[in-house]
């Protein structure tokens, strides 16, 4: 039976009858009911006992029970035979199993992704070192089973083992079979993993051919045709082109179809799409490029001419004023100019026509925009520059007068050459000097050096400190008394000797008017960086600087024509802050009372110096001293008040647009008033307009606190008549109950 498959190579079955009685009698019933089929099919010899069974078969093909010496266990046998066909089953399903993993690799689609690429690479990869662990496992049971077999074929009696042979070939067979369907899948899968990971290369240089090429270079080239403001910005874009993005790309092109990538076609035609983006752009570029190089030449020269001009603006500004009082520092101061004049860059002698003609190519709108956009900048750098810098130079002066005279009035040394109506009279001479000197030094100074390189941002600075430059009213106010104080010392030997050491070529008197002087620059500087910073984002804030710059020289102004009023009896400071003042011709009329012949017949009008404050208009008379010891400062006589409480106005005056009328107290008194200019009558009638706007609001608040007072009292006094009369009621009617 082990050599051959039952039952198609049987033809002969011996049967051996048992021994006992019973079984023998059972089996001889069973065979002879179905002898007939056995007939049809084989011969059947009926075997009486084991002796008659060796004439049909050799004793060492047989077992020991049957009288053989054929060593043979069945059990080990099927055994065996049973892993056989299990390794047999198990190869038939790898066999299935490569084939339906190669069916799934062959029938998978693509994504056009490379994430999704990568993670379909790691999904198959994972698959395929199962699938080899699988068949490994296989190839070590094939192992095992032969080694088995050659146990078996090793025993020492081999003449009474089975025969192994075939059951050996077929193990072999197996496992040849498995080899060569690993082998076949493994090259199945280095193909498919090697297109998948081209696929990708291809997904990723698709990527950056669109990317670098399509996109990158495409914006790149519209760049250099619409842009391209300056020549460095060119030559930049030509170094990232050609060194970095080309060269890489075409490189890397190149890599792929040396590599013999399935795909080397489209490469190579994306890499000569790349060649034709590349080469249209360089010839844009090398366009660019020449018209840029005539651009940065204008641009050099437009520079050198402004540097000289600056150059000549500095010049000029620091000439000094002491050095051009004599005729020699004049025409050395001209022979200075003449020289610098002598070094004039060649672009401002040619005229605007020729250098039309010479950069008529490059002279684009765009160009100008820029270029007056950098001349704005430039102008306001060279504004803050200067105000920064004459800022450093009034905080020295500041400090050496300070040193120099102020401190020295205290040197014992210095005590012989002082006046004695002098002394302790320094809070006059230099009045708050030092207030003014600590404020620039400690904070506008360093306010101002913030804004060197955003110059619009100094309009905050002023803003910030407005409060601040309220000490320079105060300075104001007292320099009449400053200057009268000089006028009377100024040829003493102190201020000499302190003049002598500090070297200064101007007298004392110069740098006490610094101040004032400072306080006007501020207003002209800032209107000349205005003038530069038009479109700027803070130029509301360097608007407002000007205004408080301008109002507060108006305030210092007024007020030092306020404390040059004289005749007044009382305090001036209770009439209110002064908003306006200017000198009127003024007509003065009367409604009722007699009438003064002197008033009927002044045709002339009378020269008037007006004063409007807060709560009062005052008229005074201008007067001025003469002779050389006079005070430059004018002073006024007082003459005549009217409380704003009690004034009218009529805005318009027949006969002239620059008359208006001033009417007191019912029109009791009436003052025609005649302006210089229209525009000085509007400034105030406006000014005055305010004034009485703003009465009649205050007025109305107290009526309104006046009246719910009055209404709060009468409600209180009816509250107690009320009491009052209930009390009598009551009284009244317990009388009359009594």
């Amino acid at each position: 039976l082990q050599n051959a498959s039952f039952p198609g190579n049987l033809h002969l079955v011996l049967v051996l009858r048992p021994t006992s009685f019973f079984q023998r009698t059972v089996t001889d019933l069973g065979f002879r009911f179905s002898q007939e089929d056995f007939m049809l099919k084989m011969p059947v010899v009926m075997l009486s006992s084991v002796t008659d069974l060796l004439r049909y078969i050799d004793e060492n093909q047989l077992t020991s029970e049957f009288g053989g010496t054929l060593d043979y266990c069945h059990s080990d046998w099927i055994v065996l035979r049973t892993a056989i066909e299990s390794f047999a089953v198990t190869v038939k399903d790898i066999a299935q199993m490569l084939q339906a993993f190669g069916t799934e690799l062959a029938e998978t689609q693509l994504p056009e992704e490379s994430c999704a690429i990568e993670l379909l690479l790691l999904s198959h990869t994972e698959k395929y070192r199962r699938l080899k662990d699988v068949i490994k496992s296989v190839m070590r049971e094939g192992r095992h089973l032969l080694s088995s077999l050659e146990a078996s074929g090793k025993e020492e009696d081999k003449d009474t083992h089975w025969d192994i042979s075939q059951d050996w070939d077929t193990v072999q067979r197996l496992l040849a079979q498995l080899r060569d369907m690993e082998m076949a899948f493994d090259g199945f899968f280095d193909k498919h993993h090697l297109k998948l990971q081209q696929y990708l290369q291809l997904l990723r240089y698709e990527h950056s051919f669109q990317e670098v090429c399509l996109d990158k270079l495409s914006a790149q080239e519209r760049k250099v045709f619409i842009t391209g403001d300056t020549l460095a910005q060119t030559d930049q874009t030509i170094r990232e082109l050609n060194i970095l993005e080309k060269r890489v790309m075409i490189l890397h092109g190149h890599q792929l179809a040396a590599g013999h990538h399935y795909a080397m076609a489209l490469i190579i035609q994306r890499c000569n799409e790349l060649r034709h983006h590349c080469d249209t752009l360089s010839s844009a570029i090398s366009a660019k490029h020449k018209a840029l190089t005539q651009v940065q030449t204008l641009l050099q020269r437009l520079e050198e001419a402004q540097r000289w001009c600056d150059e000549g603006t500095y010049l000029l500004a620091n000439q000094l004023v002491d050095k051009v009082q004599s005729k020699e520092g004049a025409q050395a101061a001209l022979k200075d100019i003449e020289k610098f004049q002598e070094g004039a860059p060649a672009l401002l002698s040619a005229g605007s026509d020729l250098l039309f003609m010479e950069y008529e190519i490059v002279l684009t709108s765009q160009l100008q925009v820029n270029y007056h956009f950098r001349r704005l900048l430039f102008s306001r750098l060279h504004v803050m520059k200067e105000l920064i810098e004459t800022e450093r130079i009034y905080v020295e002066e500041l400090l050496a007068v300070l040193l120099g005279y102020r401190a020295e009035m205290d040197n014992p040394s210095l005590s012989a050459l002082l006046p004695t109506s002098l002394r302790n009279k320094r809070d006059i001479l230099f009045g708050n000097m030092p207030d003014i000197y600590n404020f620039h030094s400690r904070l506008f100074l360093k306010d101002l050096e913030s804004c060197l390189e955003l110059p619009e941002a100094v309009g905050a600075c002023f803003l910030e400190r407005k409060e601040n430059f309220k000490v320079y009213e105060c300075y104001c106010q007292n320099k009449p008394r400053s200057e009268s104080l000089w006028r009377q010392f100024s040829d003493c030997a102190f201020f000499q000797e302190c003049q002598k050491k500090l070297e200064h070529k101007l007298a004392l008197d110069s740098y006490l008017l610094k101040p004032v002087q400072r306080l006007t620059k501020y207003q002209l500087l800032l209107k000349e960086l205005l003038k530069y910073s038009s479109g700027c984002e803070r130029v509301s804030e360097l608007q407002g600087a000007l205004a408080a710059m301008l109002d507060l020289l108006k305030s210092v102004n007024d007020s030092m024509h306020q404390i040059a009023i004289t005749g007044y009896e009382g305090d001036l400071t209770d009439l209110g802050r002064v908003l306006m003042q200017g000198s009127f011709s003024v007509w003065i009329g009367h409604k009722k009372g007699p009438t003064r012949m002197k008033d009927l017949t002044r045709f002339k009008p009378m020269q008037r110096h007006l004063f409007l404050h807060e709560r009062a208009l005052l008229f005074c008379k201008r007067r001025e001293e003469h002779g050389e010891n006079a005070d430059k400062t004018p002073s006024y006589s007082f003459k005549h008040c009217l409380k704003m409480s009690a004034v009218g106005i009529t805005e318009n005056v027949k006969g002239d647009v620059k008359k208006f009328e001033i009417w007191y107290s019912g029109r009791e008194e009436v003052y025609v008033v005649q302006a210089p200019t229209v525009e000085v009558k509007l400034a105030w009638l406006n000014e005055m307009r305010k004034i009485l706007t703003n009465q009649q609001k205050i007025l109305k608040v107290k009526r309104a606190l006046f009246n719910f007072f009055l209404l709060k009292k009468l409600l209180k006094h009816h509250d107690a008549w009320g009491r009052m009369l209930t009390a009598i009621h009551t009284a009244g009617d317990q009388t009359r109950s009594g």
